[in-house]
């Protein structure tokens, strides 16, 4: 026992790197952890403001939210719902997949719900675009398609439009071997549509490994014939996918809940990066019964066609330039520019009615007004008149 030492002694105790290679941490410039590429780029959504100065009228039609709002049986289904918050939900959200197979006429298997359909379109942009890719969008398309992009770090990349209307020369034109997606909105986000033959023709362009993604937020508000919304391309090719949203026409902004039709491939790809309870069980319950409330629905299409045209000539008749609409919103132009546009909006504002402001859409001389209840409607063009000095 001379010879050895007591493991407890402080004399005996050694360092338990003792030969092994110890690294040294040097602390250098306090940056913090670094972003991927891309992710600084992203322009922070500006959603519609509800939030402005209120008075005792605030009227809010700046978030194309259902005038009518969402179905009684959709709200009862809800919350029946809200009473097992305790409980997991459905992660294939079958009922709802059902409900839409039949509505619709496709299979339930290549449908894919989503927590929003903006859930859907930033899963399609990280399952098919990185870095190095191009990702394709109208001029005043949506704005989360360059977010969607970014956020990936693949290029964003804008084209010219045509009269507020998706030009498809052009987007066919804008088509490089780098290109991996095409964000198409159809009705856009300035309420244009086009016709089913148009989106027929952009698609027979596009080369196999290019996905076209049609977003059919709007598509319950079409009134045209000529237009269908990418059911058919969805079922005759590969490289097609629809989107739409519950938050529009069934009136379920609230709950984030959207939906797309897809390839087998592409339903495969979503499945695997999505997360495994991405549609709350209150959510999908208020989405079966929105589906199955066609009354409802129709009542929200009838008014919407009606006040949407009452909009349109009114706006007209006040000088301004609402572009004709295909959505629930109208587009209006201020033929004076985008002071008259801002000083318009901050009067309305002033008066507690909240428009959309579309400088994020690069459309500095315009406003969007969603087409809301009759009194809120009647508060908008009265209040217009009054700032443009068009009343007695």
């Amino acid at each position: 026992m001379r010879g050895r030492r007591r493991s407890g002694s402080r004399s005996g105790r050694q360092n338990s790197h003792e030969g092994m290679a110890v690294p040294k941490f040097q602390r250098g410039p306090e940056v913090g952890p670094v972003p991927r590429p891309g992710a600084l780029e992203i322009e922070p959504y500006v959603p519609g403001s509800s939030r402005e100065q209120r008075t005792p009228r605030t009227v809010i039609l700046s978030s194309n939210e259902s005038a009518l709002g969402a179905s009684p049986s959709a709200v009862a289904a809800y919350e029946r719902g809200s009473h097992a918050l305790h409980r997991y939900p459905d992660s294939a959200s079958t009922e709802l997949r059902d409900a839409l197979a039949v509505a619709h006429g496709v299979d339930a298997a290549q449908i894919v719900c989503g927590d929003g359909s903006d859930e859907l379109l930033h899963l399609l942009a990280l399952g098919y675009a990185g870095p190095g890719d191009d990702v394709l969008f109208s001029e005043h398309g949506f704005v989360v398609y360059p977010m969607a992009a970014h956020a990936v770090g693949a290029r964003p990349r804008s084209v010219p439009e045509r009269g507020y209307t998706v030009d498809v020369d052009a987007m066919i034109a804008a088509v490089t071997p780098e290109t991996r997606i095409m964000f198409v909105a159809n009705p856009n986000s300035t309420g244009t549509c086009l016709p089913a033959s148009e989106i027929a023709r952009l698609h027979a362009a596009l080369p196999a490994g290019v996905l076209l993604v049609i977003d059919a937020a709007y598509a319950e508000f079409v009134a045209f014939d000529g237009y269908e919304p990418g059911l058919d391309l969805v079922r005759t090719s590969t490289n097609t996918v629809m989107t739409r949203t519950f938050s529009k026409a069934y009136g379920l902004a609230g709950l984030r809940l959207g939906w797309c039709f897809a390839p087998p491939p592409v339903v495969d790809v979503l499945n695997r990066l999505r997360g495994p309870f991405n549609v709350t069980a209150p959510a999908q319950a208020a989405g079966v019964a929105a589906v199955g409330d066609k009354e409802f629905l129709e009542q929200v299409r009838v008014h919407n066609i009606r006040w949407r045209q009452w909009l349109e000539e009114q706006l007209a008749g006040l000088g301004l330039s609402p572009v004709p609409s295909e959505a629930n919103f109208v587009l209006t132009r201020f033929p004076d520019g985008a002071a008259a546009a801002n000083a318009a909006n901050a009067y309305l504002i002033a008066d507690g009615i909240i428009l959309r402001d579309m400088k994020a859409y690069g459309l500095d001389d315009c406003l969007r007004i969603t087409v809301g209840d009759e009194a809120g409607l009647q508060a908008v063009v009265q209040s217009l008149a009054t700032f443009l000095g068009l009343t007695a």
